[in-house]
């Protein structure tokens, strides 16, 4: 087990690794899972360095409590939930502030990737702009759970576990974030159809209370770094 590459290990044996002092295994924990921790944070913020933010702190919050995981969950699971939390905690304390939503075009622009930008059509880009602004104006708790299970994809009882509520507050936040989106959105759904995210699926439990909405592409994650510093994910999807 000691010679196991830690490529072929499991989520849970990795952070028993780390717990164990393994100076590596964090680091393939951070490498597996990044991504979508990035593009959650994200979204959910709607600014790149508020949403390196709070990946960093949550992984750095994961590197230290890695000894309290009990795998009552999954450790994707666990981490997704530590990065959720530190979204809202931002989220909270720029509300606090009465900071103002996300609404600056150049701001927007700047959640695409290059490559969106540069190849995707002008409606494309004006799509996500105006999803994302209209993203910022619901509460956290809504503007989260829709991040996960309309735009990220999962499950409704994934994301129930994510957020550590019952199933069914997941789907009333989410019906109540829908609606609140629906008079903002109507004028884009015309041809548009579909979900908030290509290609996705009703989750389990949420027939019936969804409304058409446009499409949104998925938000590239952070780079490559070769280390098992929680600070390293710092920089989010800034590219090297």
């Amino acid at each position: 087990m000691a010679d196991e590459p830690s490529g072929s290990l499991s989520d849970s044996d990795l952070l028993a690794r780390h717990v164990a002092g393994d100076p590596d295994a964090f680091g393939e924990l951070v490498r597996r899972h990044r991504d979508r921790l990035w593009a959650v944070a994200l979204r959910t913020l709607g600014d790149r360095e508020e949403a390196a933010d709070a990946v960093q702190d949550a992984l750095i919050s994961a590197f230290r409590a890695a000894h309290t995981f009990r795998g009552q969950s999954a450790v994707t699971t666990w981490l997704h939930r530590i990065t959720v939390n530190a979204c809202l905690d931002r989220v909270r304390k720029a509300s606090s502030r009465k900071t103002a939503p996300v609404d600056d075009a150049e701001r927007l622009d700047q959640l695409m990737e290059p490559h969106e930008s540069a190849e995707a059509p002008a409606e494309r880009q004006d799509l996500q702009r105006e999803l994302f602004a209209a993203l910022a104006t619901l509460p956290a708790e809504q503007r989260a759970a829709l991040v996960l299970v309309d735009m990220q994809g999962y499950p409704v009882a994934e994301a129930a576990r994510i957020l550590d509520v019952p199933v069914g507050t997941v789907k009333s936040r989410c019906a109540r974030g829908r609606a609140r989106l629906a008079p903002q959105l109507t004028h884009l759904r015309s041809g548009t159809g579909g979900s908030m995210r290509p290609g996705a699926e009703e989750g389990p439990g949420t027939e019936g209370n969804r409304t058409p909405r446009a499409s949104v592409p998925p938000a590239a994650g952070p780079r490559d770094a070769d280390t098992s510093d929680p600070a390293a994910a710092k920089g989010g999807g800034g590219r090297a």
